[in-house]
C-alpha cells in the first residue's frame, strides 16, 4: 500500500495597506484587488563616507545619538515603532534600523521623523545630555515649579518623599481624606 505525501509550500500571507485585503503573496508583489505595491519600498540606507577625525567633524558617536534621541521621544510620546512607522508611512524595520545605529536617516527623513514625533529636528539631533537640559529649562520656566524646586533642596529625605507624594496624589486627582 502506498502513502502518498502532499508537499505544502510555505507561503506568506499579507495584508494590504490599501485596501486591507489578506491575501497570499502574489508573484509580481501588487495587491488583487487594488493592484498597489503589499509592501512600501524600504528606503536605501546610505553608506557610510569615510571621514577623517578632526576636532571639527561629527563623530560615530553623534550617529548613535540619534538613533538615541528617535527611541527616547518616541517611548516619551507612548507610540510603538509599529505606530511611528505609520505615521511615516515607512516600514516598521525602517524605524527599528534608525533606532538602533543601522541606518542614518537621510534629511528629508529626519524631516518625516520630526513631523511624525512633533518635535523640531534639532530635537533629533541633540544628545541626551543637552535635551535632558532643554527639558529641564522648560519645566523651570513655569513659576510655581521654580519655587518648588529651590525649596526642595532645603528638605531631608523624608521630607522630600512626603512632599512628593503630596504632588503625586493631586496630579493623580485623588483627595486625601482628614
Amino acid at each position: 500500500m502506498a502513502t502518498i505525501l502532499a508537499t505544502v509550500e510555505a507561503r506568506e500571507v499579507l495584508r494590504c495597506e490599501h485596501c486591507s485585503l489578506v491575501q497570499f503573496r502574489t508573484t509580481n508583489s501588487l495587491c488583487r484587488r487594488c493592484h498597489k505595491p503589499l509592501e512600501i519600498e524600504e528606503p536605501e540606507p546610505q553608506l557610510p563616507q569615510l571621514v577623517v577625525a578632526t576636532p571639527n567633524t561629527a563623530s560615530i558617536e553623534d550617529e548613535i545619538n540619534v538613533a538615541r534621541a528617535v527611541r527616547d521621544i518616541r517611548r516619551v510620546r507612548g507610540l510603538s515603532q509599529r505606530q511611528l512607522a505609520g505615521r511615516m508611512q515607512v516600514p516598521r524595520t525602517y524605524i527599528s534600523k534608525i533606532e538602533n545605529a543601522k541606518a542614518m536617516p537621510t534629511l528629508s527623513s529626519l524631516e518625516r521623523l520630526a513631523n511624525a514625533l512633533e518635535v523640531d529636528i534639532c530635537a533629533l539631533l541633540r544628545d541626551a545630555r543637552s535635551r535632558a537640559q532643554a527639558e529641564t529649562a522648560a519645566i523651570m520656566a513655569d513659576p510655581f515649579l521654580a519655587e518648588i524646586a529651590s525649596l526642595l533642596s532645603q528638605l531631608d529625605g523624608f521630607q522630600r518623599s512626603m512632599v512628593l507624594n503630596q504632588v503625586r496624589e493631586m496630579a493623580s486627582g485623588r483627595r486625601r481624606t482628614a
